[in-house]
Protein backbone atom coordinates (compact mmCIF):
# COMPACT_ATOMS: atom_id res chain seq x y z
CA UNK A 1 0.00 0.00 0.00
CA UNK A 2 1.76 3.34 -1.02
CA UNK A 3 1.29 6.60 1.33
CA UNK A 4 -0.28 9.00 -0.67
CA UNK A 5 -3.19 10.30 0.29
CA UNK A 6 -6.04 8.81 -2.22
CA UNK A 7 -5.03 5.88 -1.42
CA UNK A 8 -5.54 5.92 2.29
CA UNK A 9 -8.31 3.76 4.46
CA UNK A 10 -10.84 6.06 6.21
CA UNK A 11 -11.69 4.05 9.52
CA UNK A 12 -15.13 4.12 10.33
CA UNK A 13 -15.71 3.38 14.38
CA UNK A 14 -19.48 2.50 15.30
CA UNK A 15 -19.47 4.14 19.18
CA UNK A 16 -22.70 3.98 20.16
CA UNK A 17 -23.65 0.86 21.91
CA UNK A 18 -24.01 0.34 25.54
CA UNK A 19 -22.75 -3.68 26.16
CA UNK A 20 -25.18 -4.53 28.75
CA UNK A 21 -24.02 -8.60 28.93
CA UNK A 22 -21.11 -6.79 30.97
CA UNK A 23 -22.97 -5.23 33.57
CA UNK A 24 -22.69 -4.18 36.49
CA UNK A 25 -19.35 -2.37 34.76
CA UNK A 26 -20.67 -1.34 31.97
CA UNK A 27 -23.93 0.86 31.97
CA UNK A 28 -25.41 3.01 29.97
CA UNK A 29 -23.59 6.66 31.31
CA UNK A 30 -19.96 4.85 30.65
CA UNK A 31 -20.41 1.71 28.57
CA UNK A 32 -18.03 -1.54 27.48
CA UNK A 33 -16.29 0.10 24.72
CA UNK A 34 -14.92 3.19 27.38
CA UNK A 35 -13.83 0.07 29.79
CA UNK A 36 -10.20 -1.24 30.79
CA UNK A 37 -11.09 -4.86 30.22
CA UNK A 38 -8.49 -6.59 29.08
CA UNK A 39 -5.44 -4.36 29.62
CA UNK A 40 -4.47 -0.64 30.47
CA UNK A 41 -5.98 0.25 27.28
CA UNK A 42 -9.72 0.77 27.16
CA UNK A 43 -11.08 -1.23 23.77
CA UNK A 44 -12.15 2.41 22.08
CA UNK A 45 -8.61 3.14 22.19
CA UNK A 46 -7.15 0.21 21.55
CA UNK A 47 -9.74 0.38 18.22
CA UNK A 48 -8.16 3.61 17.49
CA UNK A 49 -4.24 2.81 17.89
CA UNK A 50 -4.77 -0.17 15.27
CA UNK A 51 -6.24 2.79 12.62
CA UNK A 52 -2.81 4.86 13.97
CA UNK A 53 -0.64 4.13 11.16
CA UNK A 54 -1.08 7.34 8.99
CA UNK A 55 0.95 5.76 5.84
CA UNK A 56 -2.16 3.79 5.82
CA UNK A 57 -5.46 5.19 7.74
CA UNK A 58 -6.76 8.85 7.59
CA UNK A 59 -7.69 10.29 10.80
CA UNK A 60 -10.75 8.33 11.28
CA UNK A 61 -14.25 9.26 11.41
CA UNK A 62 -16.27 8.24 14.61
CA UNK A 63 -20.49 7.83 14.80
CA UNK A 64 -21.79 8.10 18.34
CA UNK A 65 -24.01 9.92 20.12
CA UNK A 66 -24.42 13.05 22.56
CA UNK A 67 -23.98 11.85 26.01
CA UNK A 68 -20.56 9.97 24.60
CA UNK A 69 -18.90 12.90 22.10
CA UNK A 70 -16.70 14.21 25.49
CA UNK A 71 -15.48 10.72 26.27
CA UNK A 72 -14.62 9.93 22.77
CA UNK A 73 -12.40 12.83 22.39
CA UNK A 74 -11.00 12.61 25.77
CA UNK A 75 -10.16 8.74 25.28
CA UNK A 76 -8.06 10.03 21.65
CA UNK A 77 -6.57 12.37 23.31
CA UNK A 78 -5.17 10.51 26.35
CA UNK A 79 -3.28 8.03 23.40
CA UNK A 80 -2.93 10.61 21.31
CA UNK A 81 -5.05 10.14 18.22
CA UNK A 82 -6.16 12.44 16.10
CA UNK A 83 -9.99 12.34 14.53
CA UNK A 84 -11.35 12.98 11.31
CA UNK A 85 -14.91 13.75 12.54
CA UNK A 86 -17.46 12.82 15.59
CA UNK A 87 -20.83 12.52 14.03
CA UNK A 88 -23.51 12.69 16.55
CA UNK A 89 -26.53 10.09 16.25
CA UNK A 90 -29.84 12.11 17.85
CA UNK A 91 -31.61 9.22 18.15
CA UNK A 92 -30.20 4.99 17.94
CA UNK A 93 -31.29 3.72 14.48
CA UNK A 94 -28.95 0.72 14.59
CA UNK A 95 -26.20 0.61 12.35
CA UNK A 96 -27.52 0.88 9.05
CA UNK A 97 -28.34 4.72 8.84
CA UNK A 98 -25.10 5.31 11.03
CA UNK A 99 -22.86 3.96 8.18
CA UNK A 100 -25.35 5.32 5.46
CA UNK A 101 -24.28 8.87 7.02
CA UNK A 102 -20.52 8.37 7.81
CA UNK A 103 -19.66 7.13 3.93
CA UNK A 104 -21.86 10.78 3.09
CA UNK A 105 -20.09 12.17 5.31
CA UNK A 106 -16.66 10.95 3.79
CA UNK A 107 -17.64 11.27 0.47
CA UNK A 108 -17.79 14.90 1.19
CA UNK A 109 -18.49 17.39 -2.05
CA UNK A 110 -17.60 14.22 -4.39
CA UNK A 111 -20.89 12.58 -2.92
CA UNK A 112 -22.17 9.15 -4.86
CA UNK A 113 -19.14 9.32 -6.81
CA UNK A 114 -16.46 9.24 -4.13
CA UNK A 115 -14.40 6.48 -4.00
CA UNK A 116 -13.10 6.41 -0.56
CA UNK A 117 -12.62 2.85 1.11
CA UNK A 118 -13.84 2.99 4.80
CA UNK A 119 -12.95 0.16 6.87
CA UNK A 120 -15.90 -0.23 9.25
CA UNK A 121 -14.90 -1.05 12.82
CA UNK A 122 -17.04 -1.81 15.98
CA UNK A 123 -15.32 0.38 18.72
CA UNK A 124 -15.58 -2.59 21.57
CA UNK A 125 -13.60 -5.83 20.12
CA UNK A 126 -10.61 -7.22 20.94
CA UNK A 127 -8.34 -8.99 18.28
CA UNK A 128 -4.83 -9.22 17.95
CA UNK A 129 -2.70 -6.71 15.28
CA UNK A 130 -0.92 -9.02 14.02
CA UNK A 131 0.35 -9.88 10.60
CA UNK A 132 -2.26 -12.24 9.79
CA UNK A 133 -5.07 -9.59 10.68
CA UNK A 134 -3.12 -6.92 8.52
CA UNK A 135 -3.18 -9.45 5.46
CA UNK A 136 -6.88 -9.92 5.60
CA UNK A 137 -7.26 -5.81 5.74
CA UNK A 138 -5.23 -5.83 2.93
CA UNK A 139 -7.26 -8.61 0.78
CA UNK A 140 -10.31 -6.66 2.15
CA UNK A 141 -9.07 -3.04 0.74
CA UNK A 142 -7.86 -4.92 -2.96
CA UNK A 143 -11.54 -6.61 -3.29
CA UNK A 144 -13.50 -3.24 -1.77
CA UNK A 145 -11.75 -1.42 -4.55
CA UNK A 146 -12.37 -4.29 -7.22
CA UNK A 147 -16.42 -3.20 -6.24
CA UNK A 148 -17.02 -5.86 -3.40
CA UNK A 149 -19.02 -5.32 -0.19
CA UNK A 150 -16.35 -6.99 1.94
CA UNK A 151 -17.10 -8.40 5.32
CA UNK A 152 -14.89 -10.21 7.58
CA UNK A 153 -15.69 -13.45 8.77
CA UNK A 154 -13.96 -14.81 11.56
CA UNK A 155 -12.71 -18.70 11.83
CA UNK A 156 -14.97 -20.82 14.41
CA UNK A 157 -13.51 -22.03 17.09
CA UNK A 158 -16.51 -23.26 18.73
CA UNK A 159 -20.34 -24.18 17.78
CA UNK A 160 -21.01 -21.38 19.22
CA UNK A 161 -24.80 -20.17 19.59
CA UNK A 162 -24.39 -15.74 19.75
CA UNK A 163 -23.15 -15.18 16.65
CA UNK A 164 -24.04 -14.81 12.93
CA UNK A 165 -22.63 -17.00 10.89
CA UNK A 166 -21.61 -16.40 7.09
CA UNK A 167 -21.62 -19.24 4.43
CA UNK A 168 -18.33 -18.82 2.14
CA UNK A 169 -18.93 -19.59 -1.44
CA UNK A 170 -16.30 -19.58 -4.55
CA UNK A 171 -13.23 -17.77 -4.08
CA UNK A 172 -13.08 -14.32 -6.14
CA UNK A 173 -9.83 -13.12 -5.76
CA UNK A 174 -6.62 -14.42 -3.08
CA UNK A 175 -8.40 -14.64 0.20
CA UNK A 176 -11.56 -13.20 -0.87
CA UNK A 177 -14.76 -15.35 -1.49
CA UNK A 178 -18.46 -15.08 -2.38
CA UNK A 179 -21.26 -14.92 0.37
CA UNK A 180 -22.99 -17.93 -0.25
CA UNK A 181 -25.51 -16.45 2.35
CA UNK A 182 -25.96 -15.33 5.83
CA UNK A 183 -27.00 -17.37 8.28
CA UNK A 184 -29.15 -16.28 11.87
CA UNK A 185 -27.73 -17.25 15.21
CA UNK A 186 -28.47 -20.93 15.70
CA UNK A 187 -29.45 -23.57 17.36
CA UNK A 188 -26.84 -25.54 18.94
CA UNK A 189 -26.95 -28.65 16.91
CA UNK A 190 -27.07 -26.77 13.79
CA UNK A 191 -23.93 -24.37 14.66
CA UNK A 192 -22.21 -28.28 15.50
CA UNK A 193 -23.01 -28.86 12.13
CA UNK A 194 -21.52 -25.40 10.46
CA UNK A 195 -18.63 -26.08 12.55
CA UNK A 196 -17.71 -29.56 11.19
CA UNK A 197 -18.18 -28.33 7.65
CA UNK A 198 -15.49 -25.92 7.86
CA UNK A 199 -17.65 -23.58 5.42
CA UNK A 200 -18.67 -20.83 7.85
CA UNK A 201 -17.33 -18.35 9.80
CA UNK A 202 -18.93 -16.04 12.56
CA UNK A 203 -19.94 -12.72 11.31
CA UNK A 204 -17.51 -10.07 13.13
CA UNK A 205 -19.39 -6.64 11.95
CA UNK A 206 -16.04 -5.67 10.33
CA UNK A 207 -16.47 -4.38 6.92
CA UNK A 208 -14.29 -2.77 4.21
CA UNK A 209 -16.21 -0.85 1.34
CA UNK A 210 -15.75 1.27 -1.55
CA UNK A 211 -17.96 5.03 -0.64
CA UNK A 212 -19.60 5.13 -3.99
CA UNK A 213 -20.52 1.11 -4.21
CA UNK A 214 -22.20 0.69 -1.13
CA UNK A 215 -24.30 4.10 -1.32
CA UNK A 216 -25.18 2.65 -4.74
CA UNK A 217 -26.61 -0.49 -3.55
CA UNK A 218 -27.69 1.40 -0.02
CA UNK A 219 -30.37 3.41 -2.62
CA UNK A 220 -31.49 0.15 -4.07
CA UNK A 221 -31.94 -1.74 -1.27
CA UNK A 222 -32.88 0.31 1.55
CA UNK A 223 -33.84 3.72 0.07
CA UNK A 224 -35.88 5.01 3.08
CA UNK A 225 -32.46 4.41 4.95
CA UNK A 226 -30.55 6.18 2.37
CA UNK A 227 -33.18 9.11 1.99
CA UNK A 228 -33.05 9.61 6.54
CA UNK A 229 -29.66 9.48 6.42
CA UNK A 230 -28.48 11.89 3.43
CA UNK A 231 -30.81 14.91 4.94
CA UNK A 232 -30.08 14.17 8.01
CA UNK A 233 -26.17 14.81 6.76
CA UNK A 234 -27.08 17.57 4.81
CA UNK A 235 -29.14 19.31 7.47
CA UNK A 236 -26.26 18.64 10.29
CA UNK A 237 -25.27 21.37 12.25
CA UNK A 238 -21.27 21.74 13.92
CA UNK A 239 -21.17 21.67 17.81
CA UNK A 240 -17.84 22.50 18.99
CA UNK A 241 -16.00 19.84 17.24
CA UNK A 242 -18.62 17.37 16.70
CA UNK A 243 -21.41 17.49 13.87
CA UNK A 244 -24.56 17.27 14.97
CA UNK A 245 -27.13 14.81 12.05
CA UNK A 246 -30.40 16.45 12.15
CA UNK A 247 -32.92 14.97 14.61
CA UNK A 248 -35.77 14.77 12.54
CA UNK A 249 -34.70 13.26 9.20
CA UNK A 250 -32.63 10.53 11.04
CA UNK A 251 -35.30 9.31 12.76
CA UNK A 252 -36.82 8.91 9.70
CA UNK A 253 -34.70 6.02 9.08
CA UNK A 254 -36.12 2.50 9.74
CA UNK A 255 -34.10 0.84 12.94
CA UNK A 256 -32.10 -1.48 10.96
CA UNK A 257 -28.49 -3.17 10.58
CA UNK A 258 -26.40 -2.72 7.47
CA UNK A 259 -26.48 -6.79 6.97
CA UNK A 260 -30.16 -6.63 6.55
CA UNK A 261 -30.52 -3.63 4.67
CA UNK A 262 -27.61 -3.83 2.62
CA UNK A 263 -25.43 -7.25 2.83
CA UNK A 264 -27.89 -9.47 2.37
CA UNK A 265 -29.55 -7.88 -0.43
CA UNK A 266 -26.52 -7.37 -2.84
CA UNK A 267 -24.99 -9.36 -5.46
CA UNK A 268 -21.72 -7.53 -4.41
CA UNK A 269 -21.25 -9.53 -1.07
CA UNK A 270 -18.11 -10.76 0.13
CA UNK A 271 -16.14 -12.47 2.82
CA UNK A 272 -12.60 -12.43 3.84
CA UNK A 273 -12.32 -15.42 6.11
CA UNK A 274 -10.15 -14.26 8.60
CA UNK A 275 -8.28 -16.83 10.75
CA UNK A 276 -7.31 -14.62 13.10
CA UNK A 277 -7.17 -13.84 17.19
CA UNK A 278 -10.66 -11.51 17.53
CA UNK A 279 -13.42 -11.71 20.29
CA UNK A 280 -16.65 -9.33 20.37
CA UNK A 281 -16.08 -9.65 24.24
CA UNK A 282 -20.00 -9.42 24.73
CA UNK A 283 -20.05 -11.61 27.97
CA UNK A 284 -17.74 -11.95 30.86
CA UNK A 285 -17.06 -15.37 29.92
CA UNK A 286 -15.33 -13.98 26.68
CA UNK A 287 -13.76 -11.57 29.33
CA UNK A 288 -11.86 -14.77 31.37
CA UNK A 289 -10.59 -16.38 27.96
CA UNK A 290 -9.83 -13.68 27.07
CA UNK A 291 -7.56 -12.28 29.91
CA UNK A 292 -5.17 -15.64 30.41
CA UNK A 293 -6.39 -17.32 33.02
CA UNK A 294 -3.88 -19.17 35.58
CA UNK A 295 -3.19 -22.74 36.46
CA UNK A 296 -5.82 -22.79 37.78
CA UNK A 297 -8.33 -21.03 35.80
CA UNK A 298 -9.15 -18.59 37.26
CA UNK A 299 -8.71 -14.32 36.52
CA UNK A 300 -8.54 -12.07 39.81
CA UNK A 301 -8.75 -8.29 38.91
CA UNK A 302 -9.04 -5.76 42.10
CA UNK A 303 -9.09 -7.02 45.29
CA UNK A 304 -9.59 -10.87 45.61
CA UNK A 305 -8.80 -13.62 47.10
CA UNK A 306 -9.98 -17.42 46.34
CA UNK A 307 -9.23 -20.67 47.98
CA UNK A 308 -9.87 -23.90 46.34
CA UNK A 309 -11.15 -22.18 43.75
CA UNK A 310 -11.16 -23.41 39.47
CA UNK A 311 -12.41 -21.41 36.81
CA UNK A 312 -13.51 -18.31 38.00
CA UNK A 313 -13.99 -14.32 36.95
CA UNK A 314 -13.24 -12.57 39.89
CA UNK A 315 -13.52 -8.45 39.37
CA UNK A 316 -13.47 -6.02 41.79
CA UNK A 317 -13.41 -2.28 42.15
CA UNK A 318 -13.94 -1.75 45.70
CA UNK A 319 -14.36 -4.74 48.52
CA UNK A 320 -12.17 -7.08 48.72
CA UNK A 321 -14.29 -10.35 47.61
CA UNK A 322 -13.12 -14.03 48.31
CA UNK A 323 -14.39 -16.66 46.99
CA UNK A 324 -13.79 -20.60 48.49
CA UNK A 325 -14.72 -24.05 47.26
CA UNK A 326 -16.55 -23.33 44.10
CA UNK A 327 -15.99 -23.62 40.19
CA UNK A 328 -17.23 -22.13 37.38
CA UNK A 329 -18.61 -18.63 38.83
CA UNK A 330 -18.34 -15.41 37.81
CA UNK A 331 -18.27 -12.49 40.44
CA UNK A 332 -17.98 -9.08 39.20
CA UNK A 333 -18.44 -6.28 42.00
CA UNK A 334 -19.06 -2.44 41.26
CA UNK A 335 -18.89 -0.16 44.01
CA UNK A 336 -22.60 0.09 44.32
CA UNK A 337 -23.80 -3.53 42.79
CA UNK A 338 -22.38 -6.96 42.96
CA UNK A 339 -23.27 -9.53 39.68
CA UNK A 340 -22.58 -13.29 40.58
CA UNK A 341 -23.18 -15.77 37.95
CA UNK A 342 -22.03 -19.60 36.86
CA UNK A 343 -18.94 -18.20 34.43
CA UNK A 344 -20.38 -20.71 31.89
CA UNK A 345 -23.79 -18.78 31.93
CA UNK A 346 -22.54 -15.01 32.62
CA UNK A 347 -24.50 -13.92 28.80
CA UNK A 348 -27.29 -13.74 31.68
CA UNK A 349 -26.40 -10.47 32.97
CA UNK A 350 -28.07 -8.96 29.93
CA UNK A 351 -31.38 -10.57 31.24
CA UNK A 352 -30.55 -9.23 34.35
CA UNK A 353 -30.19 -5.31 33.24
CA UNK A 354 -33.81 -5.90 32.22
CA UNK A 355 -34.94 -6.90 34.99
CA UNK A 356 -33.24 -3.94 37.01
CA UNK A 357 -34.18 -1.72 34.25
CA UNK A 358 -38.06 -2.73 34.67
CA UNK A 359 -38.20 -1.96 38.54
CA UNK A 360 -37.95 2.17 39.46
CA UNK A 361 -35.83 1.02 42.20
CA UNK A 362 -33.59 -0.66 40.75
CA UNK A 363 -32.97 1.14 37.37
CA UNK A 364 -30.54 3.52 38.36
CA UNK A 365 -27.95 0.75 38.25
CA UNK A 366 -28.18 0.33 34.91
CA UNK A 367 -27.63 3.34 33.72
CA UNK A 368 -25.19 5.16 35.91
CA UNK A 369 -22.12 4.69 38.06
CA UNK A 370 -21.75 5.91 41.64
CA UNK A 371 -18.94 7.47 39.34
CA UNK A 372 -20.29 9.95 37.02
CA UNK A 373 -17.58 11.43 34.62
CA UNK A 374 -18.54 15.05 33.16
CA UNK A 375 -16.09 16.77 30.03
CA UNK A 376 -14.54 18.90 33.15
CA UNK A 377 -13.75 15.86 35.34
CA UNK A 378 -16.73 14.01 37.23
CA UNK A 379 -18.10 13.52 40.73
CA UNK A 380 -18.97 10.36 42.65
CA UNK A 381 -21.73 10.01 45.04
CA UNK A 382 -20.28 9.37 48.56
CA UNK A 383 -24.17 9.87 51.21
CA UNK A 384 -27.24 10.45 50.15
CA UNK A 385 -30.63 11.38 52.32
CA UNK A 386 -34.25 12.98 52.15
CA UNK A 387 -32.90 16.35 51.60
CA UNK A 388 -29.11 16.41 51.53
CA UNK A 389 -26.48 14.59 49.35
CA UNK A 390 -22.87 14.52 50.03
CA UNK A 391 -20.36 13.88 46.43
CA UNK A 392 -16.78 14.21 45.67
CA UNK A 393 -16.02 16.66 42.82
CA UNK A 394 -13.03 16.34 40.50
CA UNK A 395 -12.14 19.14 38.63
CA UNK A 396 -9.35 18.66 35.58
CA UNK A 397 -6.22 21.24 35.22
CA UNK A 398 -7.75 24.00 33.25
CA UNK A 399 -11.38 22.85 33.51
CA UNK A 400 -14.35 24.55 34.54
CA UNK A 401 -18.18 23.63 35.60
CA UNK A 402 -20.49 25.94 33.71
CA UNK A 403 -22.27 28.55 34.80
CA UNK A 404 -25.53 28.21 36.57
CA UNK A 405 -27.81 27.98 39.25
CA UNK A 406 -30.14 25.99 41.27
CA UNK A 407 -33.78 26.53 42.27
CA UNK A 408 -34.28 24.06 44.74
CA UNK A 409 -30.76 23.06 46.92
CA UNK A 410 -28.14 25.20 47.78
CA UNK A 411 -24.19 23.83 47.87
CA UNK A 412 -21.30 23.66 50.47
CA UNK A 413 -17.79 23.43 48.76
CA UNK A 414 -14.57 22.26 51.26
CA UNK A 415 -11.64 21.66 49.21
CA UNK A 416 -9.48 18.83 49.92
CA UNK A 417 -6.40 19.25 47.39
CA UNK A 418 -5.98 21.80 44.43
CA UNK A 419 -6.77 25.35 44.10
CA UNK A 420 -10.01 26.56 42.92
CA UNK A 421 -12.16 29.21 41.36
CA UNK A 422 -15.43 30.06 42.65
CA UNK A 423 -17.97 32.27 41.21
CA UNK A 424 -20.51 33.67 43.09
CA UNK A 425 -23.19 36.12 41.92
CA UNK A 426 -20.56 38.76 40.65
CA UNK A 427 -17.70 37.51 43.61
CA UNK A 428 -14.50 35.55 42.29
CA UNK A 429 -12.38 34.24 44.95
CA UNK A 430 -9.74 31.58 45.14
CA UNK A 431 -9.95 28.57 47.58
CA UNK A 432 -7.36 26.56 49.22
CA UNK A 433 -6.90 22.96 50.56
CA UNK A 434 -9.41 23.35 53.86
CA UNK A 435 -11.08 26.83 52.63
CA UNK A 436 -15.05 26.69 51.92
CA UNK A 437 -17.23 28.33 50.25
CA UNK A 438 -21.57 28.47 50.26
CA UNK A 439 -23.94 28.59 47.92
CA UNK A 440 -27.22 29.76 48.03
CA UNK A 441 -30.29 28.45 46.52
CA UNK A 442 -30.62 30.49 43.14
CA UNK A 443 -27.28 31.87 43.32
CA UNK A 444 -25.41 32.01 39.90
CA UNK A 445 -22.21 30.18 40.66
CA UNK A 446 -19.52 28.76 38.67
CA UNK A 447 -16.67 26.28 39.88
CA UNK A 448 -13.03 26.60 37.42
CA UNK A 449 -9.41 24.70 38.55
CA UNK A 450 -6.84 27.08 37.15
CA UNK A 451 -3.88 25.20 38.78
CA UNK A 452 -2.05 22.65 37.35
CA UNK A 453 -2.98 20.28 39.53
CA UNK A 454 -6.27 18.17 39.94
CA UNK A 455 -8.91 19.76 41.98
CA UNK A 456 -11.12 17.77 44.80
CA UNK A 457 -13.66 19.01 46.89
CA UNK A 458 -16.24 17.97 48.80
CA UNK A 459 -20.29 18.84 47.92
CA UNK A 460 -22.58 18.96 50.24
CA UNK A 461 -26.16 19.71 48.43
CA UNK A 462 -29.26 20.42 51.12
CA UNK A 463 -32.74 21.10 49.86
CA UNK A 464 -36.29 20.08 48.94
CA UNK A 465 -35.22 18.21 45.31
CA UNK A 466 -31.81 17.15 44.00
CA UNK A 467 -32.13 15.92 41.02
CA UNK A 468 -29.03 16.81 38.04
CA UNK A 469 -32.20 18.13 36.09
CA UNK A 470 -32.17 21.22 38.79
CA UNK A 471 -29.33 22.85 36.83
CA UNK A 472 -30.05 25.70 35.07
CA UNK A 473 -26.93 26.54 32.36
CA UNK A 474 -25.94 29.85 31.65
CA UNK A 475 -23.13 29.59 29.96
CA UNK A 476 -20.94 26.93 28.99
CA UNK A 477 -17.50 25.82 27.34
CA UNK A 478 -18.92 22.71 26.08
CA UNK A 479 -22.04 23.85 24.33
CA UNK A 480 -24.56 22.33 26.97
CA UNK A 481 -26.60 25.47 28.43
Amino acid sequence: MTDTTADLITPVILCGGKGTRLWPLSRSSWPKQFLQLTGPKSLFQETLLRVSDAKRFAPPIIVTNDEYRFIVTEQAEDVGCALGAVLLEPVARNTGPALVAAALHAAGDEGEASEKLLLVLASDHELQDDAKYKNCVAAAADAARAGYLVTFGIKPTKPATGFGYIETGAELMKGVHQVARFIEKPALAEAEKMLASGNFAWNSGMFMLRTDTFLSETKTYAPDVFAAAEAAVRSAKPDLDFLRLDEADFAQSPNISVDYAVFEHTDKAAVVPADITWSDLGAWDAVWKSSGPDTDGNVLRGPATVHDTHSALIVSEGAHVTVDGLDDIAVIASPDAVFVSRLSEASRAGDMVKTLSANPETSHLTETHLTCYRPWGGYSSVLSGDRFQVKRLFVNPGKKLSLQKHHHRSEHWVVVSGSAEVTIGDEVKILAENESAYIPAGAVHRLANPGKILLELIEVQTGSYLGEDDIIRIEDEFGRS
